[in-house]
């Protein structure tokens, strides 16, 4: 049999293709390498999904891709989006931008999209791995490792990126997309951890406190961003290291570059001269040394700032309060990584229609492609969008 369209991988973007490419009454296959469907899925969100933002725009993606995702927002964004869930039946709810299914928790979102792969008789292939596309004219043939072959007059790659390798994450379709003329950005974790040697992380581990971040590369600011910092016994975590992190991972990692550091104001709340004003204050009405920065930050900090503390040093107390600097050694690894930056170059690929340029009837959609979203429902959000029209273009093509 050669179908019309052939989907590999079964994750967001490509189950939303298959529901799409079904509904426009396309015979399809969809194959995915691991033994059951949507299994990155399963863990979006801690395990709530935020599947959507209230705010979706290009200005929250990576730079070199924001010309192919405002293209693909502009065909199909928020609105859209909610109108394909709208009509599964799915319900959801918005808090603080953020869209979540009533439930809380990502297998619900998971299980209406099986059901209507059911409703629709969508035929998926578990436990097939693309080692090799073959090209033609006009028609495509997709070897597996075990030796499976499927014949399709059109083929969309959607299987993903290089995150949480343990449910599913592969490197054979880059491979299959160089062979076929594409380049690939090197892939590199994303909204990961990040490693610092300091006697901060050894004292202050467990510790979360509410903080402005910086992160610093060759001595300029490469991005910044409020949120909980978690001091780890390998370095830093929380919601705020996770929103830098990006730009440090490509320096050290795509780059080698050794000098990325991680500047921590944990007292943003307050100014630098008003924080050594206050410290000045206790000092003189008798504050012992070991609290004059109680109910300032946590308990815990008394103990790793203990030393100038005794010393009455105020001025390098509030220095390291408001911008306390720590050497980025490394990143933590693909299992903890949200989502990959790198990818399948945008460039290389059609901004209306996500076809390949080199490969006609090749398309592209979700994190294969070079397109990193900030946390918050945004990659998802492009998921969805970007599977919905590779199918819609793939079928009327």
């Amino acid at each position: 049999m050669v179908y019309d369209i052939a989907i590999i991988g079964a994750g967001p973007a490509g189950i939303t293709a298959s529901i799409n490419a079904a509904l426009l009454q396309k015979n399809i296959i969809l194959l995915e390498k691991q033994n059951s469907i949507g299994r990155k899925l399963s863990v979006c969100g801690a395990g709530r999904c935020n599947f959507l933002n209230e705010n979706l725009n290009e200005s929250f993606y990576n730079r070199n891709a924001q010309k192919l995702v405002k293209s693909v927002f502009g065909q199909f964004g928020k609105t859209q989006i909610l109108e394909f869930f709208d009509k599964l039946g799915f319900k959801y709810y918005s808090e603080d931008s953020r869209f979540f299914p009533v439930t809380n928790q990502s297998a619900s979102v998971l299980k209406i999209l099986e059901i209507w792969l059911k409703k629709l008789a969508v035929p998926v292939e578990l436990g097939f791995e693309a080692a090799e596309i073959v090209a033609d004219k006009s028609w495509f043939l997709i070897k597996s490792k075990n030796s499976q072959k499927i014949s399709c007059k059109k083929i969309i790659f959607a299987a993903g990126g290089k995150a949480y390798p343990a449910l599913g994450s592969s490197l054979s379709l880059y491979d299959a997309a160089v062979k076929l003329g594409h380049s690939i950005i090197a892939p590199v974790p994303a909204a990961v951890s990040l490693v610092a040697k300091d006697p901060f992380c050894h004292f202050l581990q467990g510790q979360k406190i509410f903080s402005r971040v910086k992160c610093i590369i060759d001595g300029k600011i490469a991005c910044e961003a409020d949120g909980e910092v978690l001091f780890t016994k390998y370095g830093l975590s929380g919601t705020a290291i996770l929103d830098v992190s990006e730009a440090a991972s490509i320096a050290i990692n795509r780059y080698n570059n050794k000098n990325v550091k991680i500047e921590v104001d944990m007292v943003p709340f307050i100014k630098k001269g008003t924080l050594e004003a206050e410290l000045a204050q206790r000092l003189n009405n008798g504050f012992a040394a070991g609290d004059l920065i109680a109910a300032i930050v946590p308990n815990k900090f008394a103990k790793v700032l203990k030393d100038l503390s005794e010393k009455k040093n105020i001025a390098a107390i509030a220095s390291i309060l408001k911008g306390k600097t720590f050497n980025i050694l490394a990143t933590r690894g693909w299992n903890e990584a949200e989502f990959t930056s790198g990818g399948i170059n945008t460039d290389e690929i059609d901004e209306k229609t996500l076809e390949s340029k080199f490969v006609k009837g090749l398309y592209v959609a979700g994190e294969i492609l070079d397109v990193t979203g900030a946390r918050g429902g945004y990659n998802l959000a492009f998921a969805w969008a970007s599977g919905y029209l590779s199918a819609k273009y793939a079928a009327n093509t």
